[in-house]
């Protein structure tokens, strides 16, 4: 069973998430609302994927990648976007994001953003 942690200001976005996630058997091992916090709890949990919102107080989720792929270039990343974020996400994509999901959340393009990265 694969282990995500979700990283998302929005607690609405990460139960959506987290409930699609649960649904087909992952396992969600963290819940952060912030960069930093996503940080902290990947290097204790050492998730198999991260889904990682851009937009968020104190650091950002592209700051986040780069302080999560700093710490182990293997981290599996996938981040999530609101539409009209592109340029952001050609940012996280640099920093090592693997993949992104576009907000609202569609259960089907979720999962096969996280088959698709731990593949």
């Amino acid at each position: 069973m694969a282990k995500v942690l979700i990283v998302d200001d929005a607690a609405f976005m990460r139960m959506m998430i987290k409930d699609i996630l649960e649904k087909n058997g992952f396992e969600v091992v963290g819940e952060a609302n912030n960069g930093i916090k996503a940080v902290e709890i990947f290097k204790k949990e050492k998730p198999d994927v991260v889904t990682m919102d851009i937009t968020m107080p104190d650091m950002d989720g592209i700051e986040a990648v780069k302080q999560i792929k700093a710490f182990d270039p293997a981290a599996k990343v996938i981040m999530c976007s609101a539409m009209g974020q592109q340029s952001m996400v050609m940012d996280a994509i640099r920093a090592g994001a693997r993949d992104f999901i576009v907000k609202p959340f569609q259960a089907d393009r979720v999962l096969e953003a996280i088959n698709k990265v731990l593949g």
